[in-house]
């Protein structure tokens, strides 16, 4: 502060003083001759000793002369100022002792102090002149002290006030100040505290601060000041004296002014007090209530008071007091209302200075004394903290930062309704602004060591900002885990109960888990790579450690995912870096805590896997506590330590268990923390080792030796027989191969690899791998090669596997077998997918013979007392699926040996025993059936029927689900699969029996008029089933109705036929017509199997009928809705004509003169198209069917154009019959689950 002069003016020296050009006297002339300017010294000399005598000896008379003029009294003082000048420019020592002399003989010869103001101001402005000068006067010319002192006490604030201006210069100087020690306390501190206080004039209380603030820069004038007592009622007063008073009521006083210079004054006196001991001084300011008035005056709008009070404040906050008196109760709200308002101005010292006190008043204020009395005001500082986070300052949002990591506690967020939203906002706020400050570029403009030092400078600051951030963070972390024990706390209890549960815990944790995701690991992932600091990365680590318990639901999750980003690995490094040497033992506490909970997390909810058992998991637990905080050295010393082959002690076995369940974590989520060879040695020397004392791992421990076995066995080669021996023997000591089983396909490679597991334990580990491994492979039967999805990578390996060692597939159909039927399944679809694509594999004896095994199995087992029982066995099924897939792959025709005709038998009798409800057994076994009928040579056909007509159940059967077909009741619970099956095969053992003439030991019984009326009315979605029946009819037409197997019979009573009827019997003239519509009907649908199957039921009707009567024959391909019939085929497209079904038809046309229905020029017009397609781009049964159409035309004789008809013969007779480069087309196929040989239907 500057002092005052005895006239009031600021700043001891006036203008013309220090820093200005030399005074000048007016009048005289710049020659800069000595002489001249000695005259003119000792004229002004001679003047003013003149006027001094005249002022001593006419002391009134002069004053009154003086007052009626004030220019006189001005040109006094600058005289004065003159005389200054000089002897500071003069700087004679003996000069100016001789003034202080001359001045102390002035004083002494006073006869009032009254007359002493001009000499107090003279040695006032002197000192401020010659700072120097005061230890002079204090050490050399201390008599002065005692006219000082009487100054202060004589009653003129004008005295006073130049007697406090020339203490405050001599109190300036450090070492007059210490000689004046005695002096304060003998004579100047009893007075200057109530002079202070007394005090009217500007003048005066300006000098008196100015003279308190030099005190207070000492600690022992401190003291002395504040050890005076407060006023005291019945303290005697000193003659002269105020009453005694303290400095904190003095302040007070002048802090309650209205005058804004001295409320900063008193405010900066205050906050100088406070630096020298906060904890000593600070309770009386506290008494004196001045906390209380320095938050009312909060309100100012002078930045200047604001910045004082702030500072005052926070050196207030030091104390407990402060805060049990409940002054922060009181002015928090000033304190909010005044950052809102300070931050809207541009002052970034006060914007820090208010986020300082804040932040202190935050920290220290006491739990159990609350400090938001509302939501509401608790929300105001939240969008204060918001605001002052959100500055471009970076120091103002660092200072932000600090107080949103103290605002983040239990006891400031507890006033319902907690407002979690606005909570998330400013955590979001202040993660962003960590955020833009790690993302901000460094100054790349400075080169060489400076640039890399201010690099390094603004990565510390990156770094501690981020530090920061993450205390917040934390802190938030944990006010979510401590709101979790209270209800009340759960959600807003103002929240309409259909409104969006947004404002809640629940929702606020699961933000902060996302968060940390989203930006605290990233930030600080980014960070590391520049610099590690221990203490960041302590504070990081507990974090993620508390967000374990935020949301219990994700803690598996989280574990998981900053597993494969490496965590473990990160921990590890962390610890042997700065935990070796046992520095940082807290640092290794909250590593090795981060580690227990994450692997606790990771053990006990397994990817795949058998959880442990409660009693395991404390087990793991305990182990995990003792050596975790034991493990700080790195890789390569961790395998050296497992690889130990010497006898190992239990402190030392616990931390390899340790190492292991680490390492077996970091790669089961792809974390390579060392070689893979050299872990793979490591792990077998630490079984052997157990092995030789003698000692077995806990489960968990075994089950991570298991995985890092087989994990790394493809990269270092296979086990030793002495691990390989050790390792069996482990297993056979445990109960369940599922205790130790890890849900990972080289565990299936490692069991499957060596014979000595793979015998044992081989039927477990694939039963437990079907059983956790997802299986979504399953292709349509019409999936052709180019369409195959990729396989799953699981279900890729497990193939390697199989095409490796076919063997592994008898245990698979054991699986199929033995295992639930959810397993099986997945085992069917597998081997299904593996015989589809790997047809180079051959495995079709290995699984029938296994087959017939099973089923005779089965048969022995199951008895079933009456028809239907063997849906119980659910898997029985799936091996029947597997089996006709393993028949469907063969395109050849095939001998049947004595083992399938065993397993035929074995089906068939299956077969017989269940009921038409039992189509889950009855489809798979049909469709082998049907296979063995069709894809063996003409000799094993004769055979297979043979087996199947002795079979008088399955007869039975088929008769029963024939009949199914036109049963209103019974046909929505029959499939039509079944029913296209049962159909199917009675043809083609009709077929079989009758070119044979083989035994029949049933003969089936089919009603006629049901039959035409099924095809009258056929089932919506059902071609194959007509397909199948109209099949089955054109094969009874073509037989006369004279099978031995199946027998026609009319349906009820009939009318007696006519003469015209009996030639057709069993069929009539209008059954004859009525099937003719409904073929053409059928045909119209288009579909390509259904249309072949009604082709050629028409041919073999038109066949039956020339033989019984010719004009019927006639008369029925004449009809003119054949006609119809071809256009509505023709008009599918440009060359349709060229489809198999309508060129068998324009020849059934032909054959039967039929010119009505097909012109001699349309016949010409079909050849003619036909020698402009490329031939060799259609099929064989095109090609068959077309040189069918030529020949049928030759024979008629209906060539127009020979030259076109010879052009066509010539290109057929090239393309027939067909070469054996050409590929076969497939014959035998699954429809709807049907097997379905095409050349049948089509033939």
């Amino acid at each position: 502060m500057e002092l005052a002069g005895p006239h009031g003016r600021l700043a001891p020296a006036p203008p013309g003083t220090r820093g200005s050009p030399p005074w000048r006297p007016p009048g005289a002339v710049a020659q800069g001759h000595s002489g001249q300017v000695e005259v003119l010294l000792v004229r002004k000399k001679h003047v003013v000793s003149c006027f001094r005598d005249a002022l001593v000896r006419y002391t009134s008379l002069i004053t009154q002369l003086v007052a009626q003029d004030q220019r006189v009294c001005i040109h006094f003082i600058n005289t004065i100022f003159v005389l200054i000048q000089l002897i500071t420019q003069l700087k004679l020592e003996q000069i100016i002792h001789c003034l202080l002399d001359e001045c102390h003989k002035e004083l002494c010869n006073m006869p009032s102090i009254r007359d002493s103001l001009a000499t107090l101001t003279f040695l006032g402005k002197l000192v401020d002149a010659i700072p120097a000068l005061a230890d002079t006067l204090v050490m050399e010319h201390g008599n002065l002290m005692d006219h000082l002192a009487r100054g202060l006490l004589y009653p003129n604030e004008g005295i006073q006030a130049s007697t406090c201006y020339l203490y405050g210069k001599l109190y300036a100087a450090p070492a007059a100040a210490q000689k004046l020690s005695g002096h304060f306390r003998e004579k100047l501190c009893p007075v200057f505290l109530s002079t202070l206080e007394s005090a009217q004039t500007k003048e005066l209380q300006i000098n008196c601060l100015g003279l308190l603030r030099q005190l207070l820069k000492y600690d022992l004038f401190v003291t002395m000041l504040m050890n005076k007592s407060i006023l005291l009622e019945n303290a005697e007063s000193v003659e002269g004296l105020p009453r005694e008073t303290s400095l904190p009521l003095v302040l007070k006083k002048l802090l309650l002014s209205r005058e804004e210079t001295l409320q900063v004054a008193s405010a900066h006196c205050i906050t100088a007090v406070l630096v020298h001991s906060p904890a000593k001084h600070a309770p009386a300011f506290i008494h004196a209530d001045i906390p209380e008035f320095l938050f009312e005056h909060l309100s100012s709008s002078s930045e200047v008071l604001i910045w004082s009070i702030y500072s005052c404040l926070i050196l207030l906050a030091e104390e407990p007091l402060f805060f049990s008196k409940c002054h922060t109760v009181y002015g928090i709200e000033s304190v909010v209302r005044s950052l809102h308002s300070s931050l809207k101005v541009n002052n970034t010292e006060l914007h820090k200075q208010g986020m300082i006190l804040f932040a202190e008043i935050l920290t220290r204020q006491p739990e159990e004394i609350k400090l938001f009395t509302s939501s509401a005001m608790c929300q105001d500082a939240s969008q204060a903290l918001q605001d002052a986070v959100s500055s471009p300052v970076l120091e103002v949002a660092a200072e932000a930062v600090k107080a949103i990591s103290a605002f983040l506690r239990k006891d400031h967020q507890s006033c319902p309704p907690v407002q979690y939203r606005a909570l998330q906002a400013l955590v979001q706020a202040m993660l962003s602004r960590c955020v833009d400050v790690s993302q901000a570029p460094l100054n790349r403009r400075a080169l060489g060591h400076d640039h890399g030092r201010d690099s390094g400078k603004a990565i510390l600051r990156r770094g501690k900002f981020l530090l920061s951030t993450l205390k917040g963070f934390r802190n938030a972390c944990r006010l979510a885990v401590e709101f979790q024990s209270e209800p009340s706390a759960q959600e807003n209890p103002f929240t309409a109960p259909s409104a969006e549960k947004e404002d809640t815990l629940e929702a606020f944790s699961e933000f902060l888990l996302s968060a940390c995701d989203s930006l605290c690991v990233p930030m600080v992932m980014r960070h590391s790579e520049q610099a590690t600091h221990p203490a960041l990365m302590e504070v990081f680590l507990s974090t993620l450690h508390d967000l374990f318990v935020i949301v219990p639901h994700m803690r598996e999750k989280f574990s998981k995912k900053l597993a494969a980003s490496s965590f473990i690995r990160l921990t590890l490094e962390l610890k042997a870096r700065f935990c070796s040497d046992l520095s940082h033992s807290t640092l290794n506490q909250v590593c090795s805590s981060f580690l227990y909970y994450m692997c606790l997390n990771l053990l006990s909810a397994p990817e795949k896997a058998r959880p442990p058992s409660g009693e395991e998991l404390s087990a793991v637990s305990d182990l995990l506590q003792r050596g975790l905080p034991q493990i700080s050295s790195r890789g390569p010393e961790n395998l050296v330590l497992l690889s130990e082959r010497q006898y190992v002690e239990r402190a030392a076995r616990e931390k390899q268990y340790c190492i292991l369940l680490l390492f077996y974590l970091a790669y089961i989520h792809e974390d390579r923390l060392v070689s893979e060879a050299e872990l793979f040695v490591a792990v077998q020397s630490f079984l052997l080792s157990l092995q030789d004392q003698g000692e077995h791992p806990p489960l968990v421990v075994f089950r991570a030796s298991i995985y890092l076995l087989a994990f790394c066995q493809d990269k270092d080669g296979a086990l030793d027989k002495a691990a390989v021996s050790a390792i069996r023997k482990f297993l056979e000591s445990i109960s369940d191969l599922q205790l130790v089983y890890t849900h990972q396909p080289p565990l299936l490679r490692f069991f499957l690899l060596y014979p000595e597991l793979m015998s044992r334990f081989g039927h477990r580990v694939l039963e437990l791998w079907f059983y956790w491994e997802e299986i979504n492979c399953e292709e349509d039967d019409s999936t052709s090669a180019g369409q195959q999805p990729p396989l799953p990578a699981n279900v890729t390996a497990l193939f390697l596997i199989l095409r490796s060692s076919t063997s592994i597939l008898l245990i698979l159909l054991d699986l199929m077998y033995s295992s639930p039927v959810d397993t099986a399944r997945k085992v069917l679809i597998v081997l299904k997918t593996f015989l589809k694509r790997n047809e180079d594999v051959q495995v079709g004896g290995l699984i029938r013979g296994h087959f017939l095994m099973t089923l005779q199995h089965l048969l022995l087992e199951y008895r079933p007392s009456s028809p239907g029982q063997y849906a119980a066995s659910g898997n029985l099924p799936l091996l029947l699926s597997l089996l006709s897939l393993v028949q469907l792959r063969s395109e050849s025709e095939q001998e049947l040996d004595s083992m399938a005709v065993k397993l035929l038998h074995q089906v068939s009798k299956l077969c017989g025993k269940c009921s038409p409800k039992d189509m889950d057994i009855l489809q798979p076994s049909f469709n082998f059936l049907y296979w063995n009928l069709h894809q063996t040579t003409p000799s094993s056909r004769q055979r297979a029927t043979a087996v199947l007509l002795s079979s008088t159940a399955l007869m039975e059967l088929l008769e029963k689900l024939l009949a199914l077909t036109w049963a209103e009741v019974d046909s929505p619970k029959t499939g039509t699969a079944i029913l296209c099956s049962a159909w199917l095969l009675t043809t083609s053992l009709s077929t079989q029996q009758h070119n044979s003439n083989l035994q029949v030991h049933h003969t089936l019984s089919v009603e006629l008029d049901q039959l035409l009326n099924v095809l009258s009315f056929p089932r919506k979605r059902a071609a194959l089933l007509s397909a199948a029946i109209i099949h089955f009819l054109r094969t009874a037409l073509r037989q006369d109705f004279s099978s031995a197997l199946v027998t026609l019979m009319p349906s009820g009573a009939q009318v007696p036929p006519t003469p015209g009827d009996t030639v057709l019997a069993p069929l009539r003239t209008s059954k004859v017509l009525s099937l003719v519509v409904s073929l053409q009907n059928l045909l119209v649908q288009k579909d390509p199997l259904l249309s072949q199957a009604c082709v050629g039921c028409l041919e073999a009707l038109l066949d039956y009928l020339h033989v019984r009567s010719p004009d019927v024959a006639c008369h029925v391909a004449s009809q003119p809705w054949n006609r119809f019939l071809l256009f509505t085929l023709l008009d599918a497209g440009e060359n349709s004509f060229l489809r198999p079904e309508v060129l068998r038809l324009l020849t059934l046309f032909l054959r039967f003169r039929s010119t009505t229905v097909l012109s001699p020029e349309e016949v010409g017009h079909v050849l003619r198209a036909a020698a402009r397609v490329d031939l060799s781009a259609l099929t064989s049964t095109t090609l068959q069917a077309l040189r069918g159409f030529l020949l049928q035309v030759q024979h008629m004789g209906l060539l127009a154009d020979p030259s076109a008809a010879q052009a066509l013969q010539a290109s057929l007779e090239g393309l027939w019959p067909p070469s054996s480069a050409q590929p076969p087309s497939q014959d035998m196929l699954i429809l709807g689950g049907v097997a379905v040989s095409l050349s049948h239907i089509r033939d």
